[in-house]
This record gives C-alpha cells, sequence and structure tokens, in this order.
C-alpha cells in the first residue's frame, strides 16, 4: 500500500487572509468560501492543494516545524514580482546548484522559494 502527499493543511487565525496570500503571490486558485470549516486552494500548475482552516485559540502558529517551498526557475526574478505586489523575500542564499529565499505567511508559518527542483543535475 502507498500514500501520496496532495493536500497541506495550514491552521490560519483569518483564514480568508491566509487563502488570499497563497492565491496572489503563488497563483493557487480558490472561490476563497469557506466549506466544511475549511477553504480549498488548488495550484494551476499541478502538485499539493492546500486547505486553510480555522485555527482555535490554543494553537500557537508560526512555529518552524513545517515549511512550505514553492519551485521556481528564478528566484531573484520572483522575488521582485512579489515585492511590487507587497510580499518582501529575505536574502538569496546560494547552495549546491540552486537558489532559495525566504518569507512568512499571514500567520507566521515559513514559505520559501527554491530553483532546486530546476538544478542542473550534471
Amino acid at each position: 500500500m502507498s500514500a501520496v502527499l496532495n493536500t497541506i493543511l495550514i491552521y490560519a487565525k483569518n483564514p480568508s487572509a491566509t487563502a488570499e496570500f497563497y492565491r496572489k503571490f503563488f497563483d493557487f486558485e480558490t472561490t476563497g468560501e469557506m466549506v466544511e470549516g475549511l477553504i480549498e486552494l488548488h495550484s494551476p500548475h499541478a502538485g499539493a492543494s492546500i486547505l486553510i482552516h480555522q485555527a482555535a485559540k490554543s494553537v500557537k502558529l508560526g512555529q518552524a516545524g513545517v515549511k512550505l517551498m514553492f519551485s521556481v526557475r528564478d528566484v531573484d526574478g520572483f522575488k521582485e514580482q512579489s515585492a511590487r505586489r507587497g510580499l518582501i523575500f529575505g536574502s538569496t542564499h546560494q547552495a549546491n546548484g540552486y537558489a532559495f529565499a525566504n518569507a512568512k505567511d499571514p500567520d507566521c508559518n515559513p514559505v520559501a522559494i527554491s530553483s532546486r527542483a530546476y538544478r542542473d543535475a550534471t
């Protein structure tokens, strides 16, 4: 029996604002409607979908236990585009043949952009 990761659930203090963040900056598609306590987002480019759930008051948000990593071919180009729309990423870091940069969503969850998926495998 196998398991496939296809959905990430994010707890949010303001689900609408968090859904709008992923729609605006990462092109996820959503109606923004809360159905059964969840706002559902899908990527038009394949990959995992996101469910946004209202966080209980007892949930501590912004812990670094999970980071959402978005694959982009051009990290600095994506950073510039995002900055024009209001999302500022930190410094671009160089790793083994790829680059990445970090930011936070409205609930202080870490998100990153990375060109790792597109690095030259030679």
